[in-house]
């Protein structure tokens, strides 16, 4: 019945009139580091909405449309001191304002890094980028958000999002971010009120590390110290180290200081959990397998040692996508139960994917 009942009209809002939906990455709201119980949050990539999901009354009680951007994939949540921030990546560039005006120019299309507040589920702020972004995670210090950021070519086709052989991470400083807003650092667009800053190359809110062409998921290791980067068309991962951080926002290395092993899986690594034993677990796409990994041995390798990160290599059923550990995003990683999601389906199994 949403869309259709007094009460659900009253929830979307303005988003009443779309019919469709694109639901992906949901997560459930945390207190230090730990889920708390109270919220889970959705996003719709079709329409550009969040949704929050109160689990207590397991109703959706409030609907936000992002404004200024399209396409809301990766989705995250601030994991310390508490769930204030939704973070949420719009993966495509428009036109700004998206009027009608530079359809023609894509040298002005960009798109944005957003924060929803959780508790208003009103938009707080939004970071302008370069490239196109995908998924994204939060550090357990409350302070770091990393993104995922392809098409660093600024392609309007497939083939130009792929001709470099390295795009980045985009790494936000929250705490900047919040100080600029503060100090009335930015700008608005059109009829929304929301402050929009520049983050794009240069600006003291984000630093960029290169990694391996077109990266996918980011994934936040549960002991707080890495952000895992996967290759999706290399046949690597970037482990990036989360302590380094502040020397990079503080000029005091160079972005690719930060990454400390880039071990090589297989074909088309696309997501990592963890088991909180100092294992990582990446799906890899075109090898329709998971490679379990060990983090240190691969460090070791980085750095020269003839190691084998590569603990196991399990095939699985079909073109895996997504992958999750037990509590693997929360600072309670149990490495009980591993889940691998079916992206594609094939053979006598419904079309069904994602």
């Amino acid at each position: 019945g949403w869309g259709l009942t007094n009460e659900s009209k009253h929830i979307m809002g303005d988003s009443a009139r779309f019919l469709n939906g694109d639901c992906h990455h949901p997560h459930i709201s945390m207190t230090d580091g730990r889920y708390d119980g109270k919220y889970l949050f959705i996003n719709d990539k079709a329409n550009t909405r969040v949704a929050r999901i109160r689990l207590d009354i397991m109703k959706t009680d409030k609907i936000t449309t992002i404004p200024n951007v399209q396409a809301i994939h990766g989705l995250r949540l601030q994991k310390v001191p508490h769930t204030k921030y939704v973070f949420a990546n719009a993966e495509l560039p428009i036109p700004q304002l998206n009027d009608g005006r530079d359809l023609d120019n894509p040298d002005a299309y960009y798109t944005m890094f957003n924060a929803v507040d959780a508790e208003s589920m009103e938009v707080a702020w939004q970071v302008i980028v370069d490239g196109n972004l995908d998924n994204t995670d939060a550090d357990y210090t409350g302070r770091f958000v990393a993104s995922t950021c392809y098409n660093s070519e600024k392609g309007m086709t497939l083939a130009d999002t792929m001709r470099a052989e390295r795009d980045w991470v985009v790494v936000f400083d929250v705490e900047a971010i919040e100080a600029a807003v503060k100090a009335g650092e930015h700008e608005t667009l059109g009829d929304s009120e929301v402050p929009v800053l520049d983050g794009r190359k240069g600006s003291k809110l984000t630093r960029y590390i290169p990694v391996p062409k077109n990266p996918h998921g980011l994934n936040t290791s549960p002991d707080g110290q890495y952000f895992i980067a996967n290759g999706k068309l290399s046949p690597t991962c970037s482990v990036i180290a989360i302590d380094k951080l502040p020397e990079l926002f503080d000029d005091a290395i160079a972005p690719r200081d930060t990454v400390v092993a880039e071990p090589e899986l297989g074909l088309g690594p696309l997501h990592t959990t963890y088991d909180g034993r100092g294992n990582a677990y990446t799906t890899l796409f075109i090898d329709s397998q998971v490679a379990k990994w060990n983090i240190a041995d691969a460090i070791r390798a980085y750095n020269g040692e003839e190691v084998n990160y590569l603990r196991q290599k399990l095939d699985v059923h079909y073109q895996p996508g997504h992958n999750h550990a037990s509590l693997t995003e929360s600072r309670d990683a149990d490495g009980k139960w591993l889940v691998v999601l079916s992206k594609f389906s094939k053979d006598r199994f419904l079309p069904v994917a994602r």
